[in-house]
């Protein structure tokens, strides 16, 4: 008797327990986009032409290759010269030096390169999920170092900053 009586109570509750557990999933995706890879199956990448008013003329092959790689190793898509599923577009705005950590003397100790892209996104398979927005990152050097000396350093970090920004605004979808 007492046994029918803790039955009635667990049956139900175990029966519960056993359906609610069957109706979650947990999905998480480890490619490091959110694209339907059933209807996502091309990206055309168009040029970044340098617009700013200081040019560092290296920096577009630079940006464009890192672009490519990233989307390359991080997603199934691939890449057209034509009509595709998606596209990214843009243009590199902005590449300014700015004085930075002014120490009593009103000399600048360190000088910030930033670099801009305005970026455009287009979905082809989806409306509303167009991107249309500019990105900026920048790095910290010292003043008492020539630009020409970590030029080339700074622009692989910062390029390698803003594909990551873009990526996950676009692609990953974030």
């Amino acid at each position: 008797m007492v046994l029918n009586k803790y039955l009635r109570v667990i049956l139900p509750l175990l029966m519960l327990a056993a359906v609610s557990m069957t109706g979650c999933r947990i999905s998480i995706k480890m490619n490091g986009s959110a694209l339907d890879y059933n209807v996502y199956h091309t990206v055309h990448v168009s040029e970044f032409p340098i617009r700013a008013a200081l040019v560092y003329p290296p920096l577009q092959q630079m940006f464009e290759n890192q672009l490519l790689d990233y989307i390359s190793k991080n997603t199934r898509l691939q890449t057209t010269d034509g009509a595709s599923d998606l596209e990214i577009e843009g243009e590199i705005t902005g590449y300014n030096l700015t004085p930075q950590a002014v120490t009593e003397n009103a000399l600048a100790s360190m000088t910030r390169l930033t670099i801009s892209v305005r970026l455009k996104y287009i979905d082809n398979k989806a409306e509303g999920k167009d991107v249309d927005q500019t990105f900026s990152a920048y790095r910290d050097f010292p003043s008492s170092e020539m630009l020409t000396d970590v030029q080339d350093q700074l622009c692989e970090e910062i390029c390698k900053e803003l594909v990551e920004l873009i990526f996950n605004a676009t692609l990953g979808n974030w």
